[in-house]
């Protein structure tokens, strides 16, 4: 029973803030993991058009989006410049990997991908990319191994490019099972996605009695109930901020339950390339997220 950490960098205050958090709690606990980076402008402010849908101000309610970001986050893009993040934190991210851990790229502005890709072409998704590679390559002078898409938003083109553009897998997707390679529209892509298969912290809090005392124990019997590798996602504004703590507690419950902590890369090469299924990815909903995420069928 294993499961992978990946931790989704969305902002500046995350990149400056959250990550230096996590990164001493999985030095204290001896845990590597994979960290997937927002590397352009942080423009989270222009998300707030967003709050007008029912269900995303319902999630605003629950997870306390202002405490957890911050006010000025929350202007970056409308009011205030946004920082380009890549950029502004570059020393930092270098010497992430020194300490084990992997480093990917997720987006390059995270706020313009996660709201436009699904429907836009694919010249305007290989610029996105593009552009997140440059970004990449300016701090480690190399291309990622892996590909995170911001909110689990992608279109055909963002598979058909991870493959083109050497990916060696991808994690854009939510559901249970091992890697696979993704079929979309009948057309099978050969870049692995390993799906997210627990539920994120912003969508169990004020759920079910849930809260950032009891989360710890929540996540625990997820894991007691369904004894397998897993993939988990948290984000480093949320589990690298104020429920550090409890995040803690959740990962020594996990170790008590006899988990064991890898990468995604780790994760990958466990299975044999040769074995891997086609799974075909659909849109679907899911608890406590607003919109639609691309899940396995």
């Amino acid at each position: 029973m294993r499961v992978a950490l990946k931790v989704d960098v969305d902002t500046y205050r995350g990149t400056r803030e959250g990550l230096p958090r996590l990164r001493r709690l999985f030095a204290r606990l001896g845990i590597r993991a994979s960290f997937f980076f927002t590397l352009g402008p942080d423009h989270t402010g222009r998300r707030l058009v967003r709050a007008f849908r029912p269900e995303f101000l319902r999630k605003v309610r629950r997870t306390s989006v202002v405490a957890n970001y911050g006010v000025r986050t929350l202007l970056y893009g409308i009011l205030l410049p946004g920082p380009v993040i890549g950029r502004a934190c570059r020393d930092e991210l270098r010497t992430l990997e020194e300490e084990g851990h992997e480093v990917g790229l997720h987006v390059y502005d995270h706020s313009l991908w996660q709201d436009h890709v699904r429907y836009r072409d694919a010249d305007w998704t290989r610029r996105q990319i593009e552009k997140g590679l440059i970004a990449f390559r300016d701090i480690w002078a190399r291309n990622p191994a892996g590909h995170a898409a911001a909110g689990w938003q992608i279109n055909e083109a963002t598979l058909e490019l991870e493959e083109a553009l050497g990916f060696r897998y991808a994690s854009d997707c939510r559901g249970r099972g091992g890697p696979f390679h993704p079929s979309w529209n009948g057309r099978v892509f050969r870049c692995p996605q390993l799906p997210t298969s627990l539920p994120t912290l912003d969508e169990v809090l004020g759920r079910d009695g849930v809260n950032g005392d009891n989360f710890p124990q929540y996540f625990e019997r997820l894991l007691l109930d369904a004894p397998e590798d897993h993939v988990h996602t948290l984000h480093a504004e949320l589990e690298g901020g104020r429920y550090l703590e409890g995040f803690e507690r959740l990962l020594h419950l996990w170790r008590a339950a006899g988990a064991e902590f890898e990468t995604l890369e780790e994760r990958l090469a466990r299975q044999p390339s040769g074995n891997l299924s086609v799974r075909p990815l659909v849109w679907a909903t899911i608890p406590g997220r607003a919109g639609q995420l691309a899940s396995v069928a």
